[in-house]
This record gives structure tokens, C-alpha cells and sequence, in this order.
């Protein structure tokens, strides 16, 4: 969550949806609307990921792991985090222990498998945000 707000509500959070397949980038908005969270915001490449994070200074980044570029999420991730204390919550149809290590290394531990469910949604957003709070207490 970014640096000044000590506590989030659904509203007002601020999510960055970092993924290159529209239908997944719509389901996930649909589920983020009908779970009560405010606008979110997209990015389709790790460069544009970078580059929106740097603009609107989201408190929570929902990141691709495999992206159709040169940049991984993971990756991206990686540059976003050395500018802002961000949670990232990684979504992949499927990620091997090598990738799933990188992705530990980055400071997140949440992981969404597709097809995005809203409870999985629902559930991991809660857990990123309670403990980004907690560390920041």
C-alpha cells in the first residue's frame, strides 16, 4: 500500500492490473467492481507496468508472471519494487518451482492460479493488504 495511507479501504484502493490478455484483464476488473473495489488501472507489458506504477503509485499490483515480452512480470516486479513498497500478488495459469522462487525472492507470497476465481481474488487481496499494514505499523 502506498506510503501514506496507513490503513486501506475497498474503495479507495488503487490496483494495477499487470497482464497482456484482455478477457483475463475484464474478468478481473468484473470481480474486482463486484467485490466493492474503486478503479483500477492496466497495464499489458512489464515496461508499462513500470511506468504506471511510477504514475499513479498503486497501493497493490496484480501481476502476470508470464508476459509476451522481453520483461517477466517477475521482473517487473523487481523494478517497481526498488521505486515503492508495493504488494504484488502474482497470477499464472501455471509457474514451476524455478519461477515460483523468483517470485518469492521479489517479497511476495501470494499467488493467484488461473482461472481467477473471485474468492481466490477476494481472499488474497485481504491477506496482501492485512499484512502490508501490519509490517508497516
Amino acid at each position: 500500500m502506498s506510503q501514506n495511507k496507513t490503513a486501506y479501504t475497498m474503495a479507495n484502493l488503487k490496483i494495477l492490473i499487470v497482464e497482456d490478455e484482455c478477457i483475463v484483464v475484464r474478468d478481473i476488473q468484473s470481480i474486482l467492481k463486484r467485490l466493492g473495489y474503486g478503479e483500477s488501472f492496466v497495464a499489458f507489458t512489464g515496461k508499462e507496468a513500470i511506468e504506471k506504477a511510477i504514475e499513479i503509485q498503486p497501493d497493490l499490483i496484480m501481476m502476470d508472471i508470464k508476459l509476451n515480452e522481453d520483461m517477466d512480470g517477475i521482473e517487473a516486479a523487481e523494478k517497481i519494487r526498488s521505486f515503492f513498497d508495493i504488494s504484488i500478488i502474482y497470477i499464472s495459469a501455471s509457474a514451476d518451482e524455478k519461477t515460483l522462487g523468483r517470485a518469492k525472492k521479489t517479497g511476495s507470497f501470494y499467488f493467484i492460479s488461473k482461472p481467477i476465481t473471485l474468492s481466490a481474488i477476494q481472499t488474497t487481496i485481504k491477506k496482501a493488504c492485512l499484512k502490508h499494514n501490519m509490517e508497516n505499523k
